[in-house]
């Protein structure tokens, strides 16, 4: 065999193997995400604004606190895939002046919304947003759901897409022999609801991105305690944006389909 033909061989065999160990491995925890083709093909979107409120009630306080960053990040994302973003300090103006006219939707002692007011405020948000040629909002929810880590060696919790291992809190590296893994551990997850210009929804999913708690290495009895850096790795988080917009905007590696 000529010395050409061995290497075009070797480079066959690596991209074989390369394609193999870049394929992405089936996490059935995917969210079941819900997507209206045809309001989708309706509404044409190509210009989008991300309110800085939540659909429905407020987040935890401390996901609140990262949700600017998030957002962000889902600014970025739909950018680079072709869509144009308004700046969100617009959606905040005319929501304001509509909170000053319907009330404020949501009550801040039992964070109860609203829902007559909110969709009055909407309403009236989309009017004006129309004069800018928005074709839909993209609500940004972040939620915290509960999952445990697997009780085998290689420890890990899976939820909405994504396998995360356990962080720890505290001095020390080890966690005790007998630690309850089966004790519930909060996921942040990031919702995507994507409205139209007739408030119809056009999209509706959900994709895991961290866990906000970690084990505390200084307690005997073994507990979780609350992460002092909340959603920090860019990489889960990009993750966890990817998994949300499937197949809104499609995933490259999405972990929800089974190997034929």
């Amino acid at each position: 065999m000529r010395l050409y033909q061995i290497a075009a061989t070797v480079l066959t065999v690596a991209s074989l193997l390369g394609g193999c160990s870049s394929a992405p491995t089936y996490n059935p925890t995917v969210y079941p995400f819900d997507l209206n083709q045809e309001r989708l093909a309706k509404a044409n979107i190509k210009t989008v604004v991300i309110p800085h409120v939540n659909l429905g009630g407020p987040s935890r306080n401390y996901l609140e606190d990262v949700s600017p960053r998030i957002d962000g990040m889902v600014s970025s994302y739909l950018k680079e895939n072709g869509y144009k973003v308004v700046a969100q300090r617009e959606f905040k103006q005319h929501w304001n002046t509509a909170v000053r006219a319907f009330g404020d939707p949501v009550d801040p002692t039992t964070g109860r919304v609203n829902m007559n007011a909110y969709t009055q405020i909407m309403q009236s948000v989309r009017d004006q947003m129309k004069k800018r040629n928005v074709d839909a909002f993209v609500f940004t929810n972040l939620a915290e759901v509960e999952t445990v880590f697997s009780s085998g060696v290689k420890h890990s919790a899976r939820w909405d897409g994504v396998t995360r291992k356990p962080s720890l809190s505290g001095p020390g590296n080890g966690v005790s022999a007998d630690f309850n893994w089966n004790q519930p551990v909060a996921g942040a997850s990031l919702m995507i609801t994507i409205f139209d210009m007739d408030l119809e929804r056009v999209f509706l999913s959900r994709g895991g991105m961290d866990t906000t708690e970690a084990i505390d290495t200084r307690s005997s009895a073994g507990r979780y305690v609350r992460r002092r850096n909340i959603l920090e790795n860019e990489t889960f988080v990009r993750e966890g944006i990817e998994l949300a917009f499937h197949p809104f905007i499609v995933m490259e590696r999405y972990p929800g389909n089974k190997d034929d």
